[in-house]
């Protein structure tokens, strides 16, 4: 198993988890852009947002579901940003399906820059 978000999975690398269930886990991002940084993961493998099937929807509505609790108990309660990269040009670093959530107590910033 080379993917490392299925070794954290495994419990074969440790991770700062902040929220765990049958089918996602949640960790602090060892690299944080924020204040709050949280990754959140499917437990199965799925590369990228690419990769996902009408049978995937369950969980990606779970990930998406959990977000605001995540957020909020991290420390962001006026608001987040999620991001999900997908592929080279959405500049995925590792090919495992995960959503940053990103805050803290000043605002983000703007969302992209302008061209």
């Amino acid at each position: 198993m080379s993917c490392i978000f299925c070794r954290i999975v495994a419990g074969e690398i440790p991770a700062g988890k902040v929220y765990e269930d049958d089918d996602i886990l949640a960790f602090k991002d060892i690299n944080p852009a924020r204040p709050v940084h949280v990754l959140v993961i499917p437990k199965k493998h799925i590369e990228s947002l690419a990769h996902v099937s009408a049978d995937d929807t369950p969980v990606l509505g779970k990930m998406l579901a959990i977000a605001n609790r995540i957020a909020v108990e991290q420390g962001s309660p006026d608001g987040f940003r999620i991001i999900i990269n997908t592929g080279r040009v959405g500049h995925q670093e590792v090919p495992h399906l995960h959503i940053h959530i990103v805050g803290g107590p000043e605002p983000v910033g703007p969302m992209l820059k302008r061209i």
